[in-house]
């Protein structure tokens, strides 16, 4: 927070010399001026307009500064995280890469053991939403027609795979 207040002063308020005064700052002084016989109320209105239409000028210059200002901070954080995110997010995906095919040839045993002894889930392939296209065609093979079947329905339903449909396909023959 102090390094954007920084920031503001050493990028808008200093450089425009910028003060703050409402309308109804203005307005009293101007009346002030009036009621002392200073100035016309006619030369008053006048100037009153000027410098709130000059005022709203430079406050719509200001926002633009200001959100220049807040885009470029904002685009230098990014940069920054940027990458750190990117090879975060590759790292956990090598990771889990790794994890699955050093699990894939216990899973496939496991599938195998748990449809012979007819327990468990259902489905034929356990954890099918997480394994890849080659990691399901490596397990059709320990599959009898019905599973293929029940698998290839499943597959049709939701990722659609061409590579998976085919290979079941091939095996029902």
């Amino acid at each position: 927070m102090a390094e954007l207040r920084e920031a503001l002063r050493n990028n808008l308020v200093r450089p425009f010399d910028l003060v703050m005064l409402t309308r109804e700052r203005i307005e009293e002084t101007l009346e002030d001026a009036v009621s002392r016989g200073r100035m016309t109320a006619e030369d008053a209105q006048s100037l009153l307009s000027s410098l709130v239409e000059r005022g709203r000028k430079q406050t719509n210059d200001v926002l633009s500064d200001l959100e220049e200002l807040l885009g470029r901070g904002r685009d230098e954080i990014e940069g920054r995280t940027g990458e750190v995110r990117k090879r975060g997010t590759d790292a956990a995906r090598k990771a889990r890469d790794r994890a699955t095919t050093a699990a894939d040839p216990v899973l496939v045993q496991a599938d195998r053991a748990r449809r012979v002894v007819g327990v468990g889930a259902s489905f034929p392939v356990t954890g099918y939403d997480d394994l890849t296209a080659a990691q399901i065609q490596d397990r059709l093979g320990t599959l009898n027609p019905a599973e293929l079947r029940k698998v290839r329905d499943y597959e049709r339903r939701n990722a659609n795979r061409k590579t998976v449909l085919s290979a079941i396909s091939e095996k029902l023959g």
